[in-house]
């Protein structure tokens, strides 16, 4: 922990100064700390006995502090910051609160689903806005894992995104316009924001009106051989498709390549995204609508969720204009 209270009740930052030599206290329950400041982890406060503290566990890498007073100080230069702000009302300590309404959390560990979703239910029912930043354990690379998918968020501009911190590059990183194929492999774009530049208007960035971007993907080969092999190794996943092409008349195995376009989709989750609470089935529809009408299968060209909404829309127009310049009949 990065900040403590003193004998007459003032709370000592660490990341504004060393204090003198003192007793100090934890600001959540009042139980005794001792200061630490040793050649591995940056100077701290921690519990001498956690027995009767609810908040901390104490359980705090030197990743976890690093990038917490990284942050601090990035922010601190242009908004209002707390660090481990103490929210009694919700029973937890926001690692940094920024202008009092968003808290910002630093994971570097993995977490249970059922934890992340009650600590993001309990910010969101009390008027928070939350933002999970993921330490280098949890860093997206060639897959989604279902706890990733839970950390998630949805923009139109950007579509499914999320943040990364880099201690060793001193950045905060977002992964942007993600989408999984079939097999599931990620796709994704990055944009970087170092600890020294603006981080609240990069934090702002996917709800920021801007140039639409997009990128290609190409589509796999000879997918009803790949998924043959998917179901001789008793993939689940492919067993169950596979039941459900039975039940409509098909087998996958013999599909065409172009059966299978688009190969590349929007993440989905059963039970819906911990951090996204707009309704995506709009979106979910105008991106299947628009890759309907590609006579090119070879190639996948992915774009944000508000040019996919755009497309459906003028279609719609389009359809309504052709039925109004319809002769009536006699």
């Amino acid at each position: 922990m990065l900040v403590a209270k003193n004998k007459a009740g003032e709370l000592i930052n660490l990341l504004e100064g060393l204090p003198q030599k003192t007793t100090f206290f934890c600001p959540a329950c009042g139980e005794a700390v001792r200061f630490r400041h040793g050649s591995v982890m940056r100077p701290h406060f921690a519990h001498i006995s956690l027995q009767n503290c609810r908040f901390y566990n104490e359980n705090e890498s030197a990743e976890h502090l690093s990038l917490k007073a990284e942050l601090y100080a990035g922010l601190s230069r242009t908004e209002r910051v707390a660090v481990e702000q103490v929210l009694p009302q919700l029973g937890q300590i926001a690692d940094l609160l920024v202008n009092e309404k968003l808290a910002l959390e630093v994971q570097c560990s993995r977490l249970s689903e059922n934890h992340l979703r009650e600590r993001t239910q309990a910010y969101q029912n009390n008027g928070f806005q939350v933002l999970w930043l993921l330490g280098k354990k949890l860093w997206l690379t060639r897959r989604l894992s279902n706890l990733q998918k839970q950390l998630l968020y949805f923009s139109q501009n950007m579509g499914f995104h999320l943040w990364e911190l880099d201690l060793d590059r001193h950045c905060l990183r977002l992964k942007y316009l993600i989408y999984e194929d079939i097999f599931g492999k990620v796709y994704y774009q990055t944009k970087t924001c170092p600890f020294a530049a603006n981080i609240m208007d990069f934090l702002r960035l996917p709800y920021r009106r801007q140039t639409l971007l997009s990128y290609q993907v190409k589509q796999h080969q000879q997918v009803g051989l790949a998924v043959q092999k998917q179901l001789m190794a008793g993939n689940l996943h492919w067993l169950r498709q596979q039941e459900l092409a039975y039940s409509q008349g098909r087998n996958l195995i013999v599909q065409s390549d172009a059966d299978f376009f688009p190969q590349v989709r929007p993440p989905e989750v059963k039970g819906g995204f911990c951090q996204i609470q707009a309704d995506l089935e709009s979106f979910y529809a105008a991106f299947f609508h628009y890759y309907q009408h590609q006579e090119n299968k070879t190639v996948q060209t992915l774009y944000p969720p508000a040019f996919y909404d755009k497309m459906r829309s003028n279609h719609i127009i389009s359809r309504k204009e052709k039925n109004t310049d319809r002769p009536a009949e006699s």
